[in-house]
């Protein structure tokens, strides 16, 4: 049956049973809505009987131009190869499609051509031009997944009706996706800005662009994450490592760091010179030493040069942070040698750096280590930690005892799965692998 709505009959199914007067004017305004878009009514009548019309919302409020091309016709169109043509797609994320499958629309054909018009200005090599595809394509994926997260606009929770839902979203995002565009311009513009004033700064002074920029590179790790992991629920954890990005990524920016990545409990970031490298590695330690939600955080500092690829870092310097954070104690800071050299040279202030051992590094031979420490602090200032790491294993040892409980009486963990609080201390974890003894 059709029920008469604003703009023509209403499919099927939007009956007062089926949810009242508030459905039939929902559907009524989906319905306006997609024909506005160039949805046929055959088309929607089909979407509301399988229940996807929220689907066929999204599809057509997010990417309005319909897919009616093949990827020979974008070869066509573009003159471009169609394999290049699939490069730029897998570039940006999308899943490759059959050769006669129509699943390009003029959006795409116009995203290639603006590359190819890059290429030939002289702006980028083609696969320059794949690797930046690559960058937006990823960066931008990451975002649209933040988007989508429970509670996030444009995306509502479920009412359980796919007509209500479908409604919902077209009227939030009539408002959202042009505001978060502009957004995501202005946010683009700025980091640009600074890229560049980076870039001719470093040619300025003498640089050249084959050679690597000389950066602090740093990494923070939340101590006793993957034993905690085991033992929260999903909206505790979340709650975790939301707090953990949150300080993380304010206490870096606020000291003129950019945070290059986080991947889960641990953030990689970046900076100019050695002195501040060390006092935002400092005021990470610090920061989650004094934030009751968290558990302590190592770091670990190396200088040097590094080489700049699609906005990430890579080379021995990194690697050899990388290596000093999985050796480093809770709550302290740990650098190279090399690292200690440049405070000197850059004549750091309100630093002390404290010798350790040289040890033995996978891949990297012996190195020599430093713990860094404000000036004037006591070696042994921070016994608080020893507390909280005393509270947070009797904790996770109470849990243990619970879980073996449970297993005893028929539940719980596979045969031979190992303790998860043995380690819980600061003679835990990181310390396992190494590293100086917490000062008495």
């Amino acid at each position: 049956m059709t029920v008469p709505g604003a703009d023509g009959p209403v499919s099927s199914g939007a009956t007062p049973s089926d949810g009242g007067h508030a459905r039939i004017e929902a559907l009524a305004r989906v319905r306006a809505l997609l024909l506005s878009l160039g949805c046929a009514d055959d088309e929607i009548d089909r979407a509301v009987e399988d229940g996807v019309i929220d689907l066929l919302v999204v599809d057509r409020v997010l990417v309005p131009s319909e897919r009616l091309l093949t990827l020979a016709e974008v070869s066509d169109r573009t003159g471009l190869a169609a394999e290049d043509v699939r490069r730029f797609w897998r570039a940006l994320g999308f899943l490759d499609v059959e050769a006669d499958e129509r699943s390009f629309s003029e959006l795409d054909v116009e995203a290639i051509q603006i590359f190819q018009a890059m290429v030939a200005m002289g702006m980028a090599e083609m696969e320059v031009a794949v690797q930046m595809a690559r960058v937006i394509g990823t960066s931008m994926a990451r975002v649209a997944e933040a988007q989508t997260a429970p509670g996030t606009t444009p995306v509502p929770q479920t009412s359980g009706d796919p007509v209500l839902d479908a409604d919902t979203f077209a009227r939030q995002a009539d408002a959202f996706v042009p505001a978060m565009g502009r957004i995501l311009e202005y946010v683009w513009r700025r980091h640009l800005q600074a890229a560049t004033r980076r870039s001719m700064a470093h040619r300025s002074h003498g640089g050249d662009d084959d050679l690597r920029p000389v950066m602090a590179v740093g990494f923070a790790d939340m101590v006793g994450f993957t034993m905690l992991s085991q033992h929260l629920g999903d909206e505790e954890l979340a709650a975790v490592v939301s707090r953990f990005e949150e300080l993380a990524h304010d206490t870096v920016v606020a000291l003129g760091g950019r945070v290059v990545k986080m991947i889960g409990d641990e953030v990689m970031f970046v900076v100019p010179t050695a002195t501040d490298a060390a006092l935002i590695g400092l005021s990470l330690a610090e920061a989650y030493a004094d934030d009751d939600l968290l558990s302590d955080v190592r770091v670990a500092l190396a200088v040097g040069p590094v080489l700049t690829r699609e906005g990430d870092f890579y080379g021995p310097v990194v690697n050899l942070a990388s290596r000093l954070v999985g050796v480093a104690h809770p709550g302290t800071v740990l650098v190279s040698d090399e690292f200690r050299r440049a405070l000197d040279d850059e004549g750091a202030e309100g630093i002390d750096a404290r010798p350790l051992r040289t040890r033995t590094l996978k891949d990297l031979g012996r190195v020599q280590m430093w713990k860094l420490l404000r000036a004037g602090v006591a070696p042994g200032a921070d016994s608080h930690r020893t507390l909280r790491w005393e509270r947070l294993g009797g904790v996770l040892r109470d849990l243990d005892e619970l879980h073996e409980r449970t297993t005893r009486t028929g539940g719980g963990s596979a045969p031979g799965e190992p303790g998860r609080g043995d380690a819980v201390g600061p003679e835990g974890e990181g310390a396992l692998e190494g590293g100086d003894a917490p000062a008495p």
